[in-house]
C-alpha cells in the first residue's frame, strides 16, 4: 500500500508518499516540483510511479500556489515567476536537511525533477546544489537570463502588465545568474540528467532546452546513457505518459 500524507516541512507544505511498509525507513528521495498555476495534487501519477520503484517522494507546494494561494490572478503570478522560481531551490535545501536529519532519506541519493516551471526549478537546483544525485527536466529551460528576457518580452506583446522597472529587471537578471545553468554547465559535473521536451511547445520553447544538451554533450563522453534528451516531435506543452515512465525509470537506474 502506498501512503499520501499531507505535512509541512517547516513553513513549506507538501505531500509525502511512500510505501506504508518502508514509511519509516531510511530510502532514496526525490523531490517533485509542480508546474505554474498547478498544485502539488495534480502529479500524484509521477510520485506513485516513484514510489512503487522503492522512492520516498515529496511533492512541495510552490509559492503563491495551491494552499499557499494569495489569490492573485494568472497575470500577477507571472510577474512573480522568478521569485516562485527561486524560492523552490532555496526551499529545496530546507526539505533535504530536515529528512537527512530524521534519518528517512540517504543523502547521497537525492534526485530532484519537475514539470515546466518545476523543470526550470530542476536545473536551477542542478546549478546551486552538489548534492543532488540527478535530476529529470520535463518541458524546463536551463537558461534562465535568456529566458527571463523571452517571456517579458512575451508579456509586452500580451499586452500584460510587467510590474517590474528597468532597474528591478536589471537587478532580476543578475540574481538569475547564480542559477543559471547554461552559464555554469560545469556544476553539473557529469551527474545523471534527463531532458524531456515536446518539440511543439509553445510555453518553454524547445530549442534553448535542445541546445544546452547538444552543447554539453561532450563533457559526458565516456558516462554511458547519464546525460539524455528525449524529444517528443508531436507533442506540445504536455508531458506523455511514455515521458512519465521514462522518468520514473530514470531514477530507478541512476537514483
Amino acid at each position: 500500500m502506498i501512503v499520501v500524507e499531507k505535512k509541512t516541512i517547516q513553513h513549506i507544505p507538501v505531500l509525502h508518499i511512500v510505501k506504508q511498509k518502508q514509511f519509516k525507513e531510511k530510502m532514496p528521495l526525490i523531490v517533485f516540483f509542480h508546474g505554474f498555476t498547478s498544485t502539488k495534487e495534480r502529479n500524484m501519477h509521477y510520485a506513485y510511479l516513484f514510489a512503487e520503484k522503492g522512492f520516498r517522494v515529496i511533492m512541495p507546494e510552490a509559492k503563491y500556489h495551491g494552499t499557499r494561494s494569495e489569490g492573485f490572478s494568472e497575470a500577477e503570478l507571472s510577474y512573480r515567476f522568478w521569485d516562485i522560481v527561486i524560492t523552490s531551490i532555496e526551499e529545496l535545501s530546507t526539505i533535504k536537511q530536515e529528512l537527512v536529519e530524521e534519518g528517512l532519506v540517504y543523502p547521497s541519493r537525492i534526485g530532484v525533477a519537475g514539470t515546466s516551471m518545476g523543470g526550470i526549478t530542476t536545473l536551477g537546483a542542478l546549478a546551486k546544489y552538489e548534492w543532488i544525485k540527478g535530476g529529470v527536466s520535463l518541458m524546463g529551460n536551463p537558461s534562465f537570463e535568456q529566458f527571463a528576457l523571452w517571456h517579458l518580452n512575451e508579456m509586452e506583446k500580451r499586452n500584460v502588465q510587467i510590474g517590474l522597472s528597468q532597474e528591478q529587471i536589471s537587478d532580476l537578471l543578475n540574481q538569475l545568474k547564480q542559477y543559471d545553468l547554461s552559464l555554469r554547465p560545469e556544476k553539473l559535473n557529469q551527474r545523471p540528467l534527463l531532458f524531456w521536451h515536446g518539440k511543439l511547445d509553445p510555453v518553454v520553447p524547445y530549442q534553448a532546452a535542445y541546445h544546452f544538451y547538444e552543447q554539453n554533450r561532450k563533457s559526458y563522453e565516456g558516462t554511458e546513457g547519464k546525460f539524455e534528451f528525449i524529444t517528443d516531435e508531436n507533442a506540445g506543452h504536455n508531458v506523455s505518459n511514455s515521458g512519465v515512465e521514462a522518468t520514473a525509470n530514470w531514477f530507478e537506474k541512476h537514483i
